[in-house]
C-alpha cells in the first residue's frame, strides 16, 4: 500500500470536487492513482474529523428527552369479554 502526502490527498479531492462533470475514475486516471483510493479520500473528506470540535447545533438523532413508559404504552386495551 502506498502512502500519499496529506496535501496531495486534499488537492486530489479538491480537483474532483471542482470538476462536477468528471467521474472519480477519470480524475483518478488523470492523477495516476487507483479510483478506490480517490473514492475513499472523497468519502473521508465529507465526514467530520474525529478530532474536530462539534458545533453548537445538536445532531438530529440525539435525544434529550426520554419518554415515560406511560407515553410508550398502548392507548387502548382490549378486553376479551364475550356477551
Amino acid at each position: 500500500m502506498r502512502n500519499y502526502p496529506p496535501q496531495f490527498k486534499a488537492d486530489a479531492v479538491a480537483l474532483y470536487q471542482s470538476r462536477p462533470e468528471a467521474t472519480i475514475r477519470q480524475v483518478a486516471a488523470d492523477l495516476g492513482i487507483n479510483p478506490e483510493t480517490l473514492r475513499n479520500w472523497v468519502h473521508s473528506s465529507s465526514r467530520p474529523s474525529p478530532n474536530a470540535t462539534l458545533n453548537q447545533t445538536k445532531c438530529p438523532t440525539t435525544f434529550t428527552h426520554h419518554r415515560s413508559p406511560a407515553v410508550i404504552a398502548p392507548r387502548h386495551t382490549f378486553n376479551n369479554h364475550t356477551q
